[in-house]
């Protein structure tokens, strides 16, 4: 028989629990402050179910009545400099923290409440109503809170989504020196997603200062924790990562409050993670003001049982019994709370003129103008104002040939010299001599702690890199190894950090670079050669950028830097080993902001395109001795797209071919093409013309791969077939019926 050794964690794991000699102990003032915090959010929770049954909460209205305790025991002592983020139910979570910033010293309860106090209970509540005074404007209503004074740095509707933005927000925390710490909250239906799990394990292997605190109410909608998991003490999660973990009673805020202080002293003295998980209950079902017993998956017994351990009446007893307050000091405490309540709904909302007798509605003023819808998007460019831009043709500097990778490397070294908010994350871009391709080649060693290896983790590190970019002290550049790898990343990439500008008022932030490469041709398969220009342009917030030649790599991606918005960087394998001019000391210019470049000039038809496709188009045109002018688009996203220069050449040439070398299905020329002929249309003699892939991915094989990419061939047929159209002869020696040109 083999002989079985025990393994245990060498991270402990504890139920913590309060005895009576921790209550003799306790800080009257702080016991005074987690019950008055958990009146206002309960008040306030009852108001926000209230008016979801009138049908004023346009949208989901998920209340943490019954779960106060968690959320209250764990942040009321923080620091307004420690950050916080949460669920799609964080009320609690944005209250709790927002009231321990405006009351750093702690809550009197038998004190009336103070005009902020009672401002920010309005604000708030303005915001879940969708009101141009909430924290976001009315965009972000009862799942998107953010409030950047106070340290919240956003609820989140995508279950787990938040968790690795959190990561980012402590990462940039310990990379400043502080002892500040980030907490982020989820519950148990979250604690089984990648997301959350690959952040354990990054920010256990890079000591950051989180706490994964997890609200376990047993249910994900309907769905019971133990029909979910083997192991519902969702706690031990914390093992596999190395994570200090405490179990604790959530519906006792004092004992959350020790654990929390336990998981502090860890994180502030550089130790790295805690997780804490937190028993509670929500009483009411998923979203709205009945019961989950109405709905069938649970009883009215266990819901009693529950309701008969709420934190606010057990805190209360206590403290009555200790003689720190008498009764009616709690219940002039919660007559306060409805108080404000009323307060901030009388200031919301009046009485319908139009309605039914007792119906009300919301004050038609407060509504956000609709003209606000697309503001905030993105920013309007501004960081790019007096910064100097050059030109190939009029750059007065020195220029030598040089290889296209090399100048990806040298262009990253100058900017991470002059900035040194510059981050760059990444698989091996530490090792191999800068990465796979050389892109980081010599970063690493001159400029330690700047340039991270990665797990392989894609939606944890763009996650983390996003969560960078919003603290706003420093400013990440993200490497994919492989643009098909977005799809692994693709919440953090698209709904977080894509929507978050705008999602939360359109007044943050988000200075993020993702790097990219186009790999067609280089035998890798369907799973590693996308082209991801299409996806990225038909995704709201992100700029996109297309360098074609290593002097415009230089231009694009210095703006890219200094652009406070996430931007694209989209790189392609066959332009690394090319040369072309390039500076050679005189790093320090721009591209001109949403400028393309006319790479020839020609009357009878305008071919746009981008990466290695511009010198496609051009060999195509040599070749086919048609007049055509070649223009190079550079910046592609929506916002950022050079009109004037299309719309000019197609004045001139009233034709279009539009050239790219991805698959249909995700193609960039699809959306553009439409917007031509909206744009265009008078001046067009034909419909827009388009090159591209075929629908399937490449394939392994070397003759299948060069199927399904368009090439200069493809371009020329393409060509050729806008010529038809006008009625001229074509060569015979050129097949038309090419499966890559539409």
């Amino acid at each position: 028989m083999p002989e079985c050794i025990s393994l245990t964690s060498p991270a402990p794991w504890v139920d913590i629990r309060v005895t009576d000699e921790d209550w003799r102990g306790a800080d009257p003032q702080l016991l005074g402050t987690l019950l008055g915090h958990m009146h206002l959010i309960r008040a306030f929770e009852e108001t926000v179910v209230e008016l979801a049954l009138e049908g004023l909460v346009h949208g989901p209205a998920h209340s943490s009545i019954g779960q106060e305790g968690g959320a209250v025991g764990a942040l009321a002592t923080l620091r307004a400099s420690d950050r916080v983020n949460g669920s799609h139910r964080g009320h609690h979570h944005f209250l709790g923290k927002s009231l321990a910033c405006l009351m750093p010293d702690g809550m009197d309860p038998r004190q009336p409440l103070t005009q902020p106090v009672l401002a920010l209970l309005q604000r708030t509540l303005a915001e879940i109503l969708g009101l141009a005074q909430g924290f976001c404007r009315g965009r972000g209503g009862s799942m998107h809170l953010r409030w950047d004074e106070a340290g919240v740095t956003g609820t989140n509707a995508i279950v787990g989504g938040g968790v690795p933005l959190a990561a980012g927000a402590a990462w940039a925390q310990r990379q400043a020196g502080t002892d500040d710490v980030s907490v982020t909250f989820f519950g148990d239906g979250a604690v089984n997603i990648g997301s959350v799990l690959e952040t354990m394990n990054l920010a256990a292997a890079w000591k950051l200062p989180i706490c994964f605190f997890i609200e376990n109410n047993r249910y994900a909608v309907s769905t019971h924790v133990e029909e979910a998991t083997a192991e519902p003490r969702l706690s031990s999660r914390g093992q596999a990562f190395n994570i200090p973990s405490w179990k604790v009673d959530g519906m006792d805020a004092f004992a959350v409050h020790i654990a929390m202080q336990q998981a502090l002293a860890h994180m502030r003295s550089g130790q790295g993670p805690t997780l804490i998980e937190a028993d509670v209950y929500r009483y009411l079902h998923q979203n709205g003001g009945y019961p989950g017993s109405a709905f069938g998956y649970r009883s009215k017994e266990e819901e009693a049982q529950w309701r008969a351990r709420d934190a606010l009446d057990a805190l209360a007893r206590r403290m009555v019994g200790m003689g720190m307050l008498g009764e009616e000091d709690v219940a002039t405490l919660r007559g306060r709370a409805q108080d404000a309540m009323r307060q901030a709904v009388a200031a919301l909302i009046e009485d319908d003129p139009h309605g039914k007798a007792g119906q009300r509605r919301i004050m038609p003023a407060l509504w956000p103008d609709p003209g606000f819808r697309d503001v905030g998007l993105r920013g309007d460019g501004f960081e790019l104002g007096g910064l100097r831009t050059e030109e190939q043709d009029t750059f007065s500097g020195r220029l030598e040939t040089a290889r296209f990778i090399d100048i990806v490397a040298d262009t990253m070294a100058r900017r991470m010299e002059a900035d040194p908010r510059i981050v760059i994350l990444g698989e091996d871009v530490h090792r191999l001599k800068g990465g796979t391709n050389g892109a980081t080649r010599g970063l690493r060693e001159r400029f330690p702690g700047r340039v991270l290896g990665t797990p392989i983790s894609e939606n944890a590190f763009a996650g983390l890199a996003g969560g960078v970019a919003m603290d706003g002290r420093y400013r990440p550049v993200v490497e994919f190894m492989y643009p098909d790898f977005l799809w692994v990343a693709a919440d953090q990439v698209f709904n977080q950090i894509g929507k978050a500008r705008h999602m939360f008022g359109g007044e943050i932030q988000i200075p993020l670079v993702l790097r990219t490469k186009v790999a067609m041709g280089t035998g890798y398969g369907s799973q590693h050669s996308m082209d991801p220009a299409g996806v990225f342009a038909t995704s709201p917030g992100w700029r996109i950028v297309a360098p074609a030649t290593p002097f415009d790599y230089v231009g694009l991606m210095n703006a890219a830097l200094q652009l406070e918005d996430p931007v694209l960087v989209i790189e392609h394998v066959d332009l690394y080993a090319s040369s072309g001019p390039a500076p050679v000391d005189d790093f320090d210019y721009c591209t001109p902001f949403g400028k393309a470049a006319i790479r020839r000039q020609g009357r009878d038809l305008t071919i746009l395109g981008y990466l290695s496709m511009v010198n496609h188009a051009l060999e195509a045109v040599q070749q086919s001795g048609i007049d055509a002018e070649v223009i190079d688009l550079r910046w592609l996203d929506r916002a950022s797209l050079d009109w004037d220069t299309i719309e000019a050449s197609i004045r001139k040439t009233n034709n279009v071919l539009i050239v790219e070398q991805g698959a249909m299905g995700t193609s960039y020329g699809g959306w553009l093409a439409d917007e031509i002929q909206r744009r265009c249309f008078d001046w067009l003699d034909q419909p827009v013309e388009r090159v591209m892939g075929g629908e399937a991915s490449p394939s392994i094989s070397r003759v299948l791969e060069r199927a399904a990419c368009a090439r200069t061939e493809e371009v020329v047929t393409g060509l050729k077939r806008v010529v038809a159209a006008q009625g001229r002869p074509i060569p015979e020696d050129i097949v038309i019926a090419s499966a890559g040109v539409r």
